[in-house]
């Protein structure tokens, strides 16, 4: 079992969900309102020149000429160009919104990772965690820029729309509102089922995630025994459920946007019912009703994007909530940008009373400088998480660990970065070239202590063999590497910048004759330079060992070396 999921410690709150109306962004939303606004007093433009137009024509005589109407129809081009114009700046100025907020957003996220401890982080799943950064953000920008901006945009057209109704003809105006108000009534009725709809859609997408990031990272399982079919059948029953899921959630939405539309044919009705009482009660030119029906039919559009307004706001709730519960996640260290930095020294490294719950039962030991420590154990007896807490990828429960008498949990954690170095097997390699993999820790290292480090591992055995020599590409964990050369590399980039500390978790495990060799030989002179932990189940690093500590239930029992 491991260790239980640490609550924050006191005057340690966990990152929050930015806020959509924060910093640059407030500009533009005003910008989104402006450019409402804009669209609804070319609209009442529109219906008032549409008005006068049609009364000047149907009034007869040399005032209803054709070429009495072109000033009329100039102005209408104008007003449909700006309307045009204004359409064209909202959806820049909508995707510049969204993309502003889940930049931030986003940033967010990969904060609160990086911050994560490993442990922490195993408790979820890759495949999650990568819809947090996909979909769930895109969810987010999609209520953002086109559900938020269209609110804001789409709201204000409306309320000017009906207002320069209002003032053609109030009756008329009264009846469109009415119709709109109903429809937005239903609406609210009709969108309370879709939170739980796009909850359970993402819940299932969420498990095909998962499944098929295993499934890519562990084919090879799948293929040699034989599981295919099996796990074929799995992902039918998958993806069979989020097509339920998704069409339950598709049914919902349907109706919202049947409403949207059916709202814009029943306000042409309004309009054509209330203004056939208007013109036979004679308030109401013939003009007034063309007006009219033109500004309904102006509406049509913003009434159709405001019918998605709600699906973009549940799809985003949902996604926020999981994105919420990513940020709460405990990091299990604590990273205080004011705590003083790591002092340089010769590297004593002592353990005092050292704790984890699960793993850890009050572990003490002294590694003197430049000595070399062997680590041993059965399998589960905490050597890593003794390793972990030593590089703090994680902060003990209970007692110290203090590198020349400075407590590392109290200490900058990038200065404990830059003492503490580290090579295991849970630290693979990275996408991009051996260069950027070599000097990942340290890029700015100065070229006699690249020389070191490469001479040191054998690096230059290493490029000879690889075809594009540093630029070589590096794909995922380094799968297109020997074992030999994926440790020769790690080792490099560990040691590179000249780590106090340096961590060898299992680095000679499952290597070749000359691959151990360099291992061994990074051991004895990087210990002339660094103190160094190495977790081996070989004898031979026993008995060139200054100290043995052996590790059994949690439990640490430091052993004598016997003098040479």
């Amino acid at each position: 079992m491991g260790p239980k999921e640490a609550e924050p410690k006191p005057g340690e709150a966990a990152p929050t969900v930015p806020r959509v109306v924060a910093g640059r962004r407030r500009a533009m939303l005003a910008l989104l309102v402006a450019n409402g606004v804009g669209q609804a007093a070319a609209a009442a433009a529109t219906a008032l020149l549409v008005k006068a137009a049609f009364d000047r024509l149907v009034g007869g005589g040399e005032a209803g000429s054709a070429f009495s109407l072109l000033p009329y129809i100039g102005a209408l081009a104008a007003a449909a160009a700006l309307v045009g114009w204004l359409r064209s700046r909202e959806r820049i100025d909508a995707e510049r919104l969204g993309q502003s907020y889940v930049h931030a957003l986003r940033l967010r996220l990969f904060e609160r990772l990086s911050t994560l401890a490993p442990r922490a982080l195993e408790q979820r799943s890759q495949g999650g965690v990568m819809l947090r950064f996909v979909g769930d953000l895109n969810a987010v920008k999609q209520w953002v820029s086109l559900g938020l901006s269209r609110l804001i945009v789409g709201g204000t057209f409306v309320v000017g729309a009906l207002a320069a109704l209002a003032v053609v003809n109030l009756a008329l105006a009264a009846a469109v509102g009415g119709v709109l108000a109903l429809a937005f009534a239903v609406a609210l009725v009709l969108a309370r089922p879709l939170r739980e709809r796009s909850r359970e859609a993402r819940r299932e997408r969420a498990k095909i995630a998962a499944n098929v990031n295993e499934k890519v990272a562990s084919i090879g399982v799948v293929q040699v025994f034989g599981q295919a079919d099996r796990e074929r059948r799995r992902i039918k029953r998958q993806s069979r459920r989020l097509r339920s899921a998704m069409v339950d959630r598709a049914r919902v939405i349907g109706r919202m946007r049947g409403l949207a539309e059916g709202a814009g044919a029943m306000a042409s009705a309004a309009v054509l019912l209330v203004g056939a009482i208007e013109v036979g009660a004679g308030r109401a030119s013939p003009g007034t009703i063309v007006a009219a029906m033109a500004l309904v039919g102006l509406l049509m559009a913003p009434l159709r994007d405001l019918g998605r307004v709600q699906e973009y706001w549940h799809n985003s709730r949902v996604s926020l909530e999981k994105m919420e519960g990513f940020l709460a996640t405990p990091t299990r260290m604590r990273d205080d940008p004011g705590a003083p930095h790591l002092d340089p020294g010769p590297g004593r490294l002592e353990m005092d009373g050292v704790g984890l719950e699960g793993s850890l039962g009050g572990a003490s030991a002294v590694a003197e400088p430049g000595s070399v420590v062997a680590l041993v154990g059965p399998n589960g007896a905490g050597k890593s998480s003794l390793l972990a807490v030593v590089a703090r990828l994680i902060d003990p429960d209970a007692g110290r660990v203090l590198l020349d008498g400075q407590d590392l949990a109290q200490r900058n954690l990038e200065s404990v970065r830059r003492a503490v170095s580290m090579v295991g097997p849970d630290l693979p390699l990275l996408r991009g070239t051996v260069e950027r993999n070599l000097r990942y820790r340290c890029p700015d290292a100065p070229e006699e202590e690249v020389m070191r480090v490469w001479s040191l591992c054998g690096l230059e055995e290493v490029l000879v063999d690889l075809p594009d020599g540093l630029q070589t590409k590096v794909r995922d964990g380094g799968k297109n590497l020997s074992a030999g050369q994926r440790q020769r590399i790690a080792l490099g980039r560990a040691l590179l910048g000249d780590p106090q500390v340096l961590l060898l978790d299992e680095a000679d495990a499952n290597l070749d004759a000359g691959a151990r060799a360099v291992v061994d030989r990074v051991i004895r002179e990087q210990g002339r330079r660094s103190t160094v932990i190495v977790v081996s189940h070989r004898a031979e690093v026993l008995e060139w060992a200054d100290a043995i500590w052996r590790m059994d239930g949690g439990r640490l029992v430091t052993d004598p070396v016997p003098a040479a």
